[in-house]
């Protein structure tokens, strides 16, 4: 029952926040909205842990590594997709995300990995079906730029989630997670400040639903969706685990339409459903391979735990 209640967790709640996001940025600057978020998200974190007895005191090296971290992840990942939604729908943006494992698989091929020829193949009609989507002209309402900036956090998500383990983060991933929210809350908020976001915020035009979904993005997205999945990480099958990957996209497309009406072209729609559909290849992939070898290999195509606290 926790297995379950946890997975539909990671599902709902994760495939939820591009169109939490979307809701935000209606009223809310998105630097400032993002930096402050992950400010709440992380302060919250970090009060949970030491109240349970648990220290989140880091060594220089693992501050760095976890601000390294916040910057790719979080800050030009997380941060950026924001920005985007203010051009972009969400569903576009949650595609263009959905391909990050493909890109990871990507990069691990071309630093010369053991990479399953049945994953290789998926990822090149993946990345084919993120073509269609990117595409000018292919995004239905999607702008030019807004596409551009969402390719580029895509890009900076699977950057960090293939070099994370090679950072030396702290031991304890949730004391990681709270260094990585807060390191980029405050890059976020720099951000912002450059943007001279803080200079047009007009408080008084702040929606209701906006600012919701900005508490719902901190505190479900953020924080739950987080000690769900590492929970999952813990206690069930990786192979299992892995499944949100290609069903968060699925949320996404499906609470865009019934919520915000956005419609995808049949460009669009084939892009999402060969780059979902190439996602549950390279996951089944990677997992077949990493069981004959009796390896973790079926980890690099999730990336680390605190890259899905979108």
């Amino acid at each position: 029952m926790k297995f379950l209640a946890a997975l539909w967790t990671v599902y709902l709640v994760w495939g939820s926040t591009y169109l939490a996001i979307k809701l935000s940025v209606e009223s809310l600057p998105a630097f400032l909205s993002a930096g402050t978020r992950f400010l709440l998200a992380g302060g919250l974190l970090a009060l949970i842990l030491v109240a349970r007895g648990r220290s989140i005191r880091v060594t220089r090296r693992e501050l760095a590594s976890s601000a390294l971290l916040g910057l790719s992840l979080l800050t030009l990942g997380v941060g950026m997709v924001t920005l985007a939604e203010t051009r972009i729908d969400s569903s576009i943006a949650a595609m263009i995300a959905g391909s990050v494992p493909l890109q990871v698989i990507l990069l691990r091929t071309l630093a010369r990995e053991r990479v399953a020829r049945a994953t290789r193949l998926s990822v090149l009609v993946g990345l084919a079906g993120l073509a269609l989507v990117v595409l000018p002209g292919g995004g239905g309402a999607a702008d030019a730029i807004g596409l551009a900036i969402a390719l580029v956090s895509s890009v900076s998500w699977s950057l960090g989630s293939f070099f994370a383990h090679r950072l030396p983060l702290p031991r304890d991933g949730f004391v990681a997670t709270v260094w990585e929210m807060l390191s980029a809350g405050v890059f976020l908020l720099v951000l912002g400040l450059v943007a001279g976001e803080p200079w047009s915020l007009d408080a008084a035009g702040f929606t209701l639903r906006s600012v919701a979904a900005w508490l719902y993005l901190a505190i479900f997205g953020s924080l739950l969706g987080f000690t769900a999945y590492a929970w999952l990480l813990r206690n069930a099958p990786i192979s299992k685990v892995v499944t949100h990957q290609y069903v968060n996209p699925l949320v996404a497309i499906a609470l865009g339409a019934l919520v915000l009406g956005e419609q995808l072209t049949l460009a669009v729609g084939l892009g999402a459903a060969l780059i979902v559909g190439s996602v549950f290849v390279a996951v089944r992939a990677e997992g077949a391979a990493a069981r004959k070898l009796r390896s973790p290999a079926s980890v690099d195509v999730r990336g680390t735990p605190a890259d899905r606290t979108a």
